[in-house]
């Protein structure tokens, strides 16, 4: 079907989620992607990013290359994802140092829903995919239980960070961003985009580029010969990804900068959330959280001085966060 403006323009916003969503350690914008009904045009069409294009170029004129590299939705998807990743990225800094259980809770209601609506996908269910489903949540709660690394920002390392990253934002289910929290390049890459640093920008996009031409290649291969159980994989990676995103956290250890070396919380403050302690003391520098454990809202509430744990408006962005989904879902539904 040949697509008019308007449908670019519905593939701009779906871009808009993505990179809003790539912005949030804990939130995949490959999730995004495949809720909106663009997953497998855009893993078919970035594998086909190889010399041939290259050929059709020199061959046939710059009509053709566009054509056969599906042009018009790769720039109507990624202006948008580049201008909300740059944008959002801020915004979700501030929110994440200042209303975490608010923000975590959005995205908590979405993730879930997208649990559901990627596991409908799956036609047939065995004991091939149920496998294949645990497997997967175990992996990416595996992954979510991780400690941050020190912050490095060497070229070497930026390269390999962004190519690594780049191939979680493009799975449903794992986060580029916490990847990179992980890391520990969130931070050094936050700040090169704050600073127009654009050295280390385009060092990250080069590796990013790389990795996401060599991995769509494998992803479109499952997708052609072993789709249900990718899916079944994929499932398990939203659900296990969940951990990361549960809006109540109990902070176990945190590196202080100032020395380099990684405490237990409870040394440097009654607080037992360090987004707590960071937000009375007004400063998110000094100390940077290493590792942490779910809680429930009452335990959060205990460990922080009583404060309120926000059920009620958590509850209530949840609900907003699994609705979007359902949204999402019926226009990627109805736009070609």
């Amino acid at each position: 079907m040949q697509r008019r403006l308007s449908d670019y323009l519905f593939i701009s916003l779906k871009g808009i989620a993505m990179g809003a969503a790539d912005a949030v350690p804990g939130v995949s914008g490959g999730t995004i992607a495949f809720i909106s009904g663009i997953y497998e045009e855009l893993i078919t069409t970035i594998s086909g990013v190889n010399l041939d294009l290259l050929k059709t170029l020199r061959k046939s004129g710059f009509s053709a290359f566009w054509k056969q590299l599906n042009g018009n939705f790769l720039l109507a998807l990624l202006t948008g994802i580049v201008i909300s990743f740059v944008s959002f990225m801020r915004l979700a800094k501030y929110l994440i140092e200042h209303h975490p259980v608010l923000i975590w809770s959005f995205f908590f209601g979405l993730i879930v829903a997208s649990i559901f609506f990627v596991g409908k996908q799956i036609k047939t269910w065995n004991l091939g995919t149920i496998v294949a489903l645990i497997l997967g949540t175990l992996a990416a709660f595996y992954i979510t239980t991780l400690p941050s690394m020190a912050n490095n920002d060497s070229s070497l390392f930026l390269f390999f960070a962004g190519a690594l990253a780049i191939c979680a934002m493009i799975l449903p289910g794992i986060s580029g961003s916490f990847i990179l929290v992980i890391l520990g390049a969130y931070k050094t890459l936050s700040d090169a985009l704050h600073d127009f640093d654009f050295k280390k920008i385009a060092i990250f996009a080069i590796g990013a580029v790389i990795g996401l031409l060599s991995f769509s290649r494998i992803l479109k291969w499952l997708f052609n010969n072993y789709k249900n159980t990718t899916l079944a994989v994929l499932t398990g990676f939203i659900f296990g990804s969940l951990n990361k995103i549960w809006p109540w956290k109990e902070t176990l250890t945190v590196l202080d900068k100032a020395t380099g070396t990684t405490v237990p919380i409870d040394t440097i403050t009654d607080f037992g959330t360090i987004e707590v302690y960071q937000s009375q003391i007004n400063d998110f520098e000094t100390f940077k959280m290493i590792s942490e454990k779910s809680i429930s809202p009452f335990r959060y509430s205990e460990i922080n001085n009583a404060i309120d744990p926000q059920i009620t408006m958590a509850i209530g962005l949840m609900i907003v966060g699994f609705l979007t989904i359902f949204i999402l879902e019926k226009v990627g539904s109805k736009t070609p």
